[in-house]
């Protein structure tokens, strides 16, 4: 195929994809996550921000599979992205909430720094203006201001999640890990005081394995 009918393949799966999803995206909606892929891509090749090459799988185990966990995040203000890594879920949570939470903001936090300059130059390429990048560790990031949702990706295991960035979740917050198989052990080593309030299994356009959402919370 040629890349102009790789592109369009692409541009297919991900309309169709997010269609599937419930989600309705815009041109430029489609147009940013087409070029954050790209960009994704691109970068990939020297700095090794996923082990995944294949376009066709970067859409679908990563752009689609962050696009499934959208709505979980509906109403929320301050963002943040432990392990942000190559920006999943985060950049693509920036892209779809410009339009659809338009009071979302952002703040994705990596310790790698080729990965927070790959963050800082999809921010500018693609004029995020609801990204903040951070280079630290989190458990060493001040509380300068606190979050209502704190999420993460292929990160680390819950407890350690918990752990090392609960004095950044303000009171009533929230936790959404994003998952594949069920962490059934992950979620009985959970540190006393949090709890797990929902799972959510998601089921991902194209993709034959199995996805869930973990809502964690402070017990009561």
């Amino acid at each position: 195929m040629s890349n102009t009918a790789d592109q369009h393949h692409l541009t297919r799966t991900l309309k169709e994809g997010a269609a599937a999803l419930g989600l309705d995206l815009s041109e430029a909606q489609i147009d940013k996550l087409m070029a954050y892929q790209a960009l994704l891509a691109k970068w990939n090749k020297v700095y090794n921000l996923t082990a995944l090459r294949d376009p066709a799988q970067m859409m679908t185990h990563h752009l689609l599979d962050s696009l499934s966990a959208m709505t979980a995040f509906a109403g929320a203000h301050r963002v943040l992205d432990v392990g942000a890594g190559g920006g999943l879920p985060g950049i693509v949570l920036a892209i779809w909430a410009a339009e659809a939470q338009p009071q979302m903001h952002i703040t994705l936090v990596d310790t790698v720094q080729k990965k927070t300059a790959f963050l800082n130059q999809v921010k500018a390429q693609l004029q995020l203006g609801n990204v903040t990048v951070l280079h630290a560790r989190v458990e060493q990031l001040p509380i300068e201001q606190q979050y209502d949702v704190i999420t993460s990706r292929a990160f680390a295991e819950l407890k350690d999640f918990v752990t090392w960035s609960n004095h950044l979740l303000q009171q009533d917050g929230k936790y959404i890990a994003l998952k594949g198989v069920l962490p059934q052990e992950e979620i009985e080593r959970l540190p006393a005081g949090w709890k797990v309030q929902s799972i959510r299994p998601l089921q991902v356009p194209g993709l034959d394995a199995e996805r869930h959402l973990i809502f964690m919370e402070r017990a009561s």
